[in-house]
């Protein structure tokens, strides 16, 4: 999976592209981590992601949970096939989806 960083003030643009599962999970996780700690807003683009396991379901918790905290996270740029998983596992209610 390519993950790719788009900085802008307080603003940050995560896009993925690729897989997010139990191999790509820790690689996204690390990255966020690492870069979410003056973030206000942080969008999570998926144009580019084909699939999404429950590691990256974990991982998106995860962020959401820290930027409840001190800011907002938005979801974008789903296909039907990752916004079933949604619906199927819930996340459709927990995580802010942008259409």
């Amino acid at each position: 999976m390519l993950i790719n960083k788009e900085a802008n003030g307080n603003e940050l643009t995560v896009a993925l592209d690729g897989r997010l599962d139990t191999t790509t999970a820790p690689q996204l996780e690390s990255e966020l981590s690492n870069s979410l700690n003056d973030v206000k807003t942080l969008v999570i683009d998926m144009k580019k992601l084909v699939y999404i396991s429950s590691a990256g379901l974990r991982v998106l918790l995860k962020a959401q949970k820290t930027m409840n905290k001190q800011g907002t996270m938005t979801v974008k740029n789903i296909s039907q096939e990752i916004q079933d998983i949604f619906e199927v596992t819930g996340f459709d209610e927990i995580l802010n989806i942008e259409k």
